[in-house]
């Protein structure tokens, strides 16, 4: 397949997404909305895909929405007028939504929806480079793409407060001590610690791992009872993968590492 604006590889049962204009800072136009959208689809559908990474070329990660380009024409379909979330809503469910590992691979700025498509990630890994900028205010608007609901749920409510309502920046340092970057490591090592990280995730079960993951959102604000109840669900999902519940007890009996299909 060929992309405009963003680069897709696979190492290994590793996707990498690269946001590829680096020359805007990876600015968010429509074109690389619609490869991003088809790359993460790509990588969905691909059984041999265990995990993505989400990173930017250059300097930036993802300086938010492209103000620079040519104003897209009013929607004239029923459909897009009725469509409440708009190109910023269905922005952050491509990433809340992605239903296997993601992890961003923070390589320079964020700024506003590129800033929301970071919070979207599961995992964040940066560089000293990092840095983040919620922005909105400063282009009169109020949060968009999720940032809203993501922002208060990883640094809390007061610290989402201060980062929207002032517009400051974040640099690498404050950004690990906030939980916007979980880990912290060298410019040069970041794409190889992603990955490293990744594998650490894809060498697991998949089945289990994607249920893992869909347990955790689900319950991420139910009380208790419902929490029980779909944990039982997702023990449902996960033995499904019979050859990998087999391997999985057969690798622990063994004292060896387990080689699991996903089947």
């Amino acid at each position: 397949m060929t992309w405009q604006t963003i680069d897709y590889e696979t190492r290994g049962h590793v996707g990498i997404v690269t946001l590829n204009r680096p020359e805007k800072l990876n600015a968010i136009s429509g074109e690389l909305r619609s490869d991003v959208h088809a790359a993460f689809a790509l990588a969905r559908e691909d059984d041999e895909i265990r995990a993505v990474i989400l990173t930017g070329a250059g300097r930036g990660f993802c300086s938010g929405a492209d103000l620079t380009g040519q104003v897209p024409p009013p929607e004239t379909s029923q459909n897009a007028r009725l469509d409440e979330m708009s190109w910023v809503g269905r922005w952050a469910k491509l990433f809340h939504d992605f239903d296997k590992p993601l992890i961003g691979a923070i390589n320079g700025v964020c700024a506003g929806a590129g800033m929301s498509a970071a919070l979207g990630c599961d995992v964040r890994i940066g560089s000293e480079h990092a840095r983040f900028k919620t922005t909105f205010v400063e282009r009169s608007l109020s949060p968009d793409s999720g940032m809203s609901w993501l922002l208060p749920r990883i640094v809390g409510y007061a610290d989402a407060a201060d980062l929207i309502l002032t517009s400051r920046m974040v640099l690498a340092d404050e950004a690990k001590s906030l939980g916007l970057l979980n880990r912290l490591v060298a410019h040069d090592d970041l794409l190889d610690a992603a990955l490293a990280y990744a594998e650490e995730i894809t060498r697991w079960p998949p089945l289990a791992v994607r249920t893992a993951k869909k347990v955790l959102q689900t319950n991420f604000e139910s009380d208790l009872d419902t929490a029980l109840k779909y944990e039982s669900v997702g023990l449902s999902f996960a033995r499904r993968a019979v050859n990998d519940v087999k391997e999985s007890r057969a690798s622990f009996l063994e004292k060896r590492k387990g080689v699991y299909t996903g089947t």
